[in-house]
């Protein structure tokens, strides 16, 4: 159920500005039309969520069609609806607009068509409505796809709104669900700075400051009205107002590798495996770090705290027999938060098919305590990650509690239209596959100590070597003893030929 907003103290500067700018005779009627007064020619701006748009343009192999009255900004940026009608509430000061357009969703490689249409936005109900048709099936009307917050300002721009549980399941995946999605915005577009005649019953763009006199008999209210918006309103004036000390992240991405050598290791030689990497995520080129991206969580400057989630899944299966893998191993769902430079990252983990949910794979340091934004971004580099007791489990109890793993690099988006920085490297979505030629040090040691098991779980005593490859990671070799003194080759051939 939609959560009922509180109503505003003062008026919606762009209902408002509607509202005041009527001439004397169209609101000197009756009390009754006076508490509701009519709105025309309204936009709404909202992109559903970035990443969403990404996914169906990327991994999807999909497009966007934008009809009927909307249309969609350059580099698959988001969504308009125009014509927006409704009504405008003098004494909540709430309003209701309905827009036109049909916004579709097409995937050529899952093969699913959502369209959504008759956007509806309530800033009483603080939701936003639309008609939803999945797959050609029946329509779905008036469904809450998001809630809206109220606005803190007299405009209607840039307002957060939050999935809901009926978007995430319309978009294809329960981790929509309560996310944040894109800002929204609803407006008048102004087609001239000249007033028009006050005698007339047409709505005025007064570029008169000065409250319009209440006419006798009428509810208005009780803060002056502003005008409709002008050419001055600009995005400069947004940017000069201070940034939030606190909030919500609008987006973000997470760089992070998870560990060299293991990357080398399951492309290598010696698991002959691959590694894939799926939705939002993507690895650089050459085998190299991971991008995990669609950033949401929260942020206190003034405390020094950071709490973000990323979206992006990304699979290591290595060490294959008849179709069977010894090593098959996924990250998703990674979360890092930081408390003045200290902090924890957790991730969802499936090893050989069972999956541990928020498993806390490494203690985060950064070279700083403070988190300063620049730009409305926060950004940490080479924030040390190591290994704790739960990840060592995750990797098959291989690595040592306290190893440590790559650094990562963070950064998140405090507005829906600051800038991320961009990476120095490619990135591609999809397989890192083995190649001997691109990998070193996944043949191991000879002479490197090795305690064996009958479990497959082998500490990593070959970090003295320098090698430091998992040779009996997550359970690849069960029913092998490897002896103690053995080299990686020898344990692996053991392994190969008994399995």
């Amino acid at each position: 159920m939609p959560v009922r907003r509180p109503r505003l103290s003062f008026a919606l500067a762009a209902a408002v500005a509607t509202a005041a700018a009527f001439g004397a005779t169209a609101l000197a009627t009756t009390t009754a039309s006076a508490a509701e007064v009519p709105l025309s020619g309204y936009e709404l701006t909202w992109g559903i969520k970035q990443s969403y748009r990404t996914y169906v343009t990327g991994v999807a192999l999909g497009s966007f069609t934008a009809a009927d009255g909307a249309s969609q900004a350059a580099d698959n940026g988001a969504f308009t609806f125009t014509d927006g009608t409704g009504t405008y509430d003098t004494t909540g000061h709430t309003l209701h607009l309905t827009f036109k357009g049909t916004v579709t969703a097409k995937s050529t490689l899952h093969g699913f068509v959502r369209e959504m249409s008759d956007f509806q936005y309530d800033s009483a109900a603080g939701t936003l409505t639309a008609d939803l048709v999945s797959n050609g099936g029946t329509k779905q009307q008036d469904v809450t796809l998001a809630t809206v917050a109220a606005p803190t300002s007299q405009d209607l721009k840039n307002l957060a709104t939050t999935l809901t549980a009926a978007a995430g399941t319309f978009l294809g995946s329960d981790s929509y669900a309560n996310a944040a999605g894109d800002p929204l915005s609803a407006a008048k577009p102004t087609s001239t700075t000249s007033p028009t005649p006050s005698n007339s019953s047409t709505e005025s763009a007064s570029a008169s400051p000065t409250p319009t006199p209440t006419p006798t008999g009428t509810a208005t209210p009780s803060t002056p009205p502003s005008t409709t918006p002008s050419d001055s309103a600009s995005p400069s004036d947004t940017a000069s107002e201070p940034a939030a000390t606190k909030g919500d992240i609008a987006d973000g991405k997470l760089n992070w590798g998870v560990k060299e050598s293991f990357r080398s290791y399951v492309v290598g030689s010696v698991a002959n495996g691959r590694i894939t990497t799926s939705a939002g995520a993507s690895q650089a080129a050459g085998n190299g770090v991971f991008t995990f991206t669609g950033a949401t969580g929260t942020y206190d400057t003034d405390a020094d705290t950071l709490s973000a989630a990323f979206e992006g899944a990304v699979n290591f299966k290595g060490h294959e027999d008849n179709g069977t893998y010894g090593l098959d191993l996924t990250f998703t769902d990674l979360k890092a938060t930081l408390d003045n430079g200290s902090g924890k990252l957790t991730a969802d983990v499936t090893s050989l098919g069972e999956k541990s949910e928020d498993v806390v794979l490494a203690d985060l340091k950064s070279d700083s305590t403070d988190l300063t934004a620049k730009n409305d971004v926060i950004t940490l580099d080479d924030v040390t990650t190591t290994l704790t007791a739960a990840g060592a489990k995750a990797f098959g109890g291989f690595y040592q509690t306290g190893a440590a793993l790559d650094p990562l690099d963070l950064s998140v988006a405090l507005t829906a239209d600051a800038d991320l920085p961009s990476d120095n490297s490619s990135s591609t979505t999809g397989t890192s596959s083995s190649d001997t030629s691109a990998n070193s040090g996944t043949t191991g040691s000879t002479s490197g100590g090795v305690t064996g098991s009958t479990t497959g779980g082998v500490n990593d005593s070959l970090a003295s070597t320098g090698s430091d490859i998992p040779v009996a990671a997550l359970g690849t070799a069960a029913a092998v003893t490897v002896a103690a003194g053995a080299g990686v080759v020898f344990a692996v051939r053991r392994r190969r030929t008994e399995a």
